[in-house]
């Protein structure tokens, strides 16, 4: 899903910290990244690792604007990975790749520091 908003709006309503929980938020490295043939729009494929407790999971991120296969495979991303799977075309992704849009609208990922290990939960 690739949604922008605009940088200039207000805060979201409050959240409780308890629902903020809810989201299993994980670091992970990407160790593949392939072009997704027959996607609507432009996308790439990724298989991240993170880790002994999640494993190694796929997913479909439109990030082609700022991004090439080859430049992805070792970097260190973050991503929501206990929302349920989505059929995207011909490819079940699995997690949720996160990023932020630049002034253009191309998404930008979010990555945690090489210290923290794959795997490693948010909050």
């Amino acid at each position: 899903m690739h949604l922008i908003h605009d940088p200039n709006e207000p805060a979201a309503a409050e959240t409780s910290f308890a629902e903020f929980l809810k989201l299993d938020i994980r670091a992970g490295t990407v160790r593949t990244c392939v072009p997704f043939e027959g996607a609507r729009n432009p996308s790439l494929i990724l298989t991240i690792d993170f880790g002994d407790g999640v494993g190694v999971r796929k997913s479909a991120a439109q990030i082609t604007e700022r991004y090439a296969p080859e430049d992805l495979v070792g970097r260190r991303v973050m991503a929501v990975v206990n929302f349920p799977p989505r059929q995207i075309g011909r490819m079940r992704s699995e997690v949720l790749v996160l990023g932020f849009a630049d002034a253009e609208g191309a998404i930008v990922l979010a990555g945690p520091d090489a210290a923290v290990p794959d795997g490693a939960r948010l909050a």
